[in-house]
């Protein structure tokens, strides 16, 4: 647990919380500044900061039970769609660092917007990048 980490201190029940889902590994709740109805969050137990300190088995973890609540929130709140998000660093937006993931149900017509315009991109630069990762 970090001291100062907000989401360490709902998993241990010092601050309350929304709980909509748990497992051994994971925990899920309703964000307190839902962009739509039913915008909940999925984290680790276990503290970690962000995507790239989190170990694969409990990213699998928390991908699991935000498949899980993603499929409940299908089921019970009946949403057009959903958007499963995860930021990781402050250049990517990320405000709380605790690995979370947010399950965000989309509604027809919800004031969410795309935060870039897709455009086609340069072939060559595509594909260069593309060698880098390869």
């Amino acid at each position: 647990m970090a001291e100062d980490c907000i989401f360490c201190k709902i998993v241990a029940g010092e601050i309350p919380a929304q709980i909509v889902d748990q497992d051994e590994h994971t925990l899920a709740f309703m964000d307190i500044a839902p962009a739509t109805r039913g915008h909940a969050l999925v984290i680790p137990k276990r503290h970690a900061a962000d995507l790239w300190e989190i170990d694969e088995e409990e990213f699998a973890a928390v991908a699991r039970s935000a498949h899980r609540l993603a499929q409940k929130v299908k089921q019970r709140l009946e949403p057009d769609g959903v958007n499963l998000i995860n930021s990781c660093r402050p250049e990517a937006w990320q405000t709380v660092f605790h690995l979370h993931v947010h399950v965000i149900p989309r509604y027809s017509g919800d004031p969410l917007k795309l935060p870039w315009v897709p455009a086609a991109g340069n072939p060559t630069e595509i594909a260069a990048v593309a060698d880098q990762l390869r």
